[in-house]
């Protein structure tokens, strides 16, 4: 059975999208069979997974036009079969507005992938930093959700923001939950992080995830050159905080 996990929180800057791309990676690393959705016009995970420059159809195709089937690209850093991503552009940007006036459009996303779904044992969709019809489509086509956050203060809001929405995302589709908090970019030197860190732990227990992503140059270095932790020099602490996670996922599931 596919699990489907929305990666999503209303704040940007939080790791959205080097959360899906690392963990999708650390997956196929594991030997599951991934699929990544690039949900946000930015296109930032098209492009830090190498495929900017080698797009002809994205996701924003898919969701106009039922008849047409999800493009999908093969990446060719990991084991065959094992990962593979539905590129975005900016011209996803205007689907949001195009889609408002058609009926069904709270649903696109989630009716293109039921076909898809004996094919992967993940599906991960990463979404733009705002509830608006996007997010809102990778929420119904999903059966869990992640939520990457910085341990700031001012992230807290975001996150309660997002619980908030999920809770009414469940008329539309009953089977969603929370898998878990991510702490994102987590600095233990920081007094201000410890403390939320731990206060995050004391609200949402065991819905926060065990394993912590430590802020890491190494991180941003990778996604800017197009490849995952996997395959960027130097990154091999980060894979390790990442498989750690992928892991983690797995035994939630």
């Amino acid at each position: 059975m596919t699990t489907t996990i929305a990666v999503a929180n209303q704040k940007g800057g939080v790791g959205k999208t080097t959360t899906t791309a690392n963990l999708g990676a650390s997956l196929a690393e594991l030997g599951q069979r991934v699929l990544l959705i690039d949900l946000d016009p930015q296109g930032n995970l098209t492009a830090a997974l190498g495929f900017t420059g080698r797009v002809e159809h994205t996701v924003a195709q898919a969701l106009m036009d039922r008849n047409f089937p999800m493009p999908i690209l093969e990446s060719e850093n990991h084991q065959p079969g094992n990962l593979a991503v539905v590129p975005a552009s900016v011209s996803l940007a205007t689907v949001e507005a195009a889609l408002m006036t058609k009926l069904g459009r709270e649903l696109r996303l989630r009716d293109q992938l039921l076909p898809l779904a004996n094919g992967y044992d993940f599906i991960l969709i990463d979404t733009p930093p705002s509830l608006g019809l996007l997010t809102i489509n990778a929420l119904v086509a999903a059966n869990r959700v992640v939520i990457p956050t910085e341990a700031r203060f001012f992230s807290l809001q975001g996150l309660q923001l997002l619980e908030e929405s999920i809770n009414e995302i469940l008329f539309l589709n009953p089977q969603l939950k929370v898998l878990g908090i991510l702490l994102s970019k987590f600095d233990r030197r920081l007094r201000e992080e410890r403390t939320v860190a731990a206060y995050l732990r004391e609200r949402w227990g065991d819905t926060v995830f065990s394993t912590e992503i430590g802020t890491n140059s190494k991180i941003l270095e990778a996604g800017s050159a197009g490849e995952s932790v996997f395959c960027y020099g130097g990154a091999e602490k980060a894979a390790v905080g990442y498989l750690q996670l992928a892991q983690e996922v797995i035994h939630r599931v």
